[in-house]
């Protein structure tokens, strides 16, 4: 992870020098129309059918590319930096202290129907965020800084209680916890977009229809077919209308990587984020091959709420019993780093050792456990999402652990939304899992993902001492003291409690040819938002 050092170093920095606001988004500066007058049309392979539409209740990478797509927050993505730029909102400001932010939402911003966007719709979209009736798993993100959400979303207080408001009907406003230098760069998830509050308020949830859904993004929702494509067009409502160069942009969910290929290969996929193992030393051939170093970690989570997994014993020999390198080598094959922690390194974070391997301790940990030489062990399964590649590692971990510990596990395929449910109701044992940061800060790994009140705490780790710790690095400003609290936390989860067992960090490996479209880059969080590709 050598080169991403330097890249989230600068990334970072660019975060900081829009905190001022006020910069024009610059998805288009070389974006120009193709010279043919045939329609632009832009496909591409999401590889999973999403759990709805609904930015405000979905988790998943699948959901999240839709959403960029559909909707638009206060800031979107520089295509190119990932660092916030002006979105409904065209500038903003924070207070000297840090803690208050004004923003100033743009009066061309409106709905697909054609209502007008202001700051109450703002208010209302985010209390419906963090509303205990929603029971939204990502509540907990605007819960870490909005000063009053966690008490709301909890039901320890009303939706009064949430400090943001409208100052104006152009003017929003909102109250942080603490410091949180990272919260710029947060307000592009989707767990702070903004919905069509009167939409569903007339609809309900079935408001996500096609024919009930009405959206503030680049594209519009054309069609629908469950299982087979999902198709955008340009939205003419859309305030940046003349900056998007794309007329229609399809989105398949196909979760089987060699379909993908030959679709790909044929010319029906423009892009194409991953292909079969046994094609990837020919396919790393092609010019069209972008590879880049990424802030994501590839991990296994255990089920800590019933036996065997709840004995940090057990949990140390599953994770100290695999050799990193050697699956990196033969299995995933991307150029990708061994984890021993859980957030890729940055700047100013180096990557956090918490612990070795040693088939022999694993051993000695089992046996302590009461499972000698694997003895008694019961019945576990191991669940992953529909992948080639996700299975590939399945197997090799469930060879290891035959072999190192005498455990024979069983693995099961499933697809995406009934992986996703089982997980977030531990209606599991051992579920792979990644994690793509959701902004360049090692919060965004510790906080979201075991902090005990997270809702992406699938595995249920609970420590008073660990989410003190990030409780403490909450009131901090940005500073190496802040980052070794951090560090300190992640040492506690990793190494003596092994919340969860990391494998490596990411490389990511993309086929789009940047020869034809541009505004396509490779970026740290693998994000592409699609307002910005246009056909050279």
């Amino acid at each position: 992870m050598k080169k991403i050092l330097m890249v989230l170093l600068v990334l970072t920095m660019a975060f900081t020098a829009f905190a001022g606001g006020g910069q024009e988004d610059t998805a288009s500066d070389s974006a120009t129309p193709a010279a043919s007058m045939e329609p632009v049309v832009f496909k591409y392979n999401n590889q999973a059918e999403p759990e709805s539409l609904d930015p405000h209740v979905t988790e998943g990478v699948p959901e999240a590319n839709i959403a960029r797509c559909l909707f638009e927050n206060l800031v979107s993505y520089d295509p190119q930096t990932l660092g916030p730029v002006p979105g409904v909102a065209e500038s903003w400001e924070v207070s000297d202290d840090g803690l208050t932010w004004t923003f100033k939402i743009r009066k061309d911003a409106k709905w697909s129907d054609g209502v007008a966007i202001t700051a109450q719709t703002v208010v209302d979209s985010w209390i419906r965020m963090v509303s205990p009736e929603l029971a939204a798993s990502y509540a907990y993100l605007p819960g870490m800084v909005i000063k009053g959400a966690n008490a709301y979303n909890s039901g320890d207080a009303g939706p009064e209680a949430v400090a943001i408001r409208a100052l104006d009907d152009y003017t929003f406003q909102f109250d942080l916890v603490g410091p949180a230098p990272y919260v710029l760069g947060m307000l592009s998830h989707g767990s702070f977009s903004i919905v069509p509050m009167h939409t569903i308020e007339k609809f309900g949830t079935e408001w996500v229809r096609p024919e009930n859904i009405v959206t503030n993004g680049p594209f519009m929702l054309k069609n629908y077919i469950p299982q087979d494509k999902i198709v955008f067009e340009k939205s003419a409502t859309y305030w940046d209308a003349d900056a998007v160069k794309l007329d229609e942009v399809i989105f398949y969910p196909i979760d089987d990587a060699n379909t993908a290929i030959n679709m790909f290969l044929q010319g029906d996929l423009d892009w194409l984020p991953e292909v079969p193992d046994a094609r990837l030393d020919e396919m790393k051939l092609r010019d069209d091959y972008n590879i880049n170093e990424a802030f994501i970690t590839y991990y296994y989570e255990f089920n800590q709420t019933e036996p065997p997994f709840d004995d940090v014993r057990v949990r140390k020999a599953f994770a100290m019993s695999i050799d990193r390198q050697e699956l990196i080598d033969r299995v995933a094959r991307g150029g990708q780093s061994p984890a021993f922690g859980l957030t890729p390194p940055l700047a100013k974070y180096p990557a956090v050792v918490g612990f070795e391997e040693s088939v022999a301790e694993a051993k000695r940990l089992l046996a302590e456990a009461g499972y000698p030489n694997g003895a008694g062990f019961p019945d576990t399964t191991l669940i992953y999402n529909t992948s080639e590649g996700h299975k590939r590692i399945a197997e090799y971990c469930q060879q290891k652990w035959a072999e190192n510990l005498g455990i024979e596990i069983t693995i099961e395929n499933q697809e995406w939304a009934t992986f996703v449910a089982n997980r977030q109701e531990q209606n599991f044992e051992i579920a792979r899992a990644g994690w793509q940061g959701d902004y360049v800060d090692p919060n965004t790994f510790l906080e979201d993902l075991l902090h005990s009140a997270s809702g992406n705490n699938d595995g249920k780790y609970n420590s008073a001492m660990y989410d003190g710790y990030l409780e403490e690095a909450k009131m901090m400003p940005e500073g190496q003291a802040r980052y070794d609290v951090l560090a300190k936390a992640e040492a506690l989860a990793i190494g003596e409690d092994m919340a969860l067992m990391p494998f490596y960090y990411y490389t990511t490996m993309n086929w789009i040819d940047t020869d034809v479209w541009g505004g396509w880059y490779t970026t740290v969080l693998d994000v592409h938002p699609i307002k910005a590709i246009y056909k050279k």
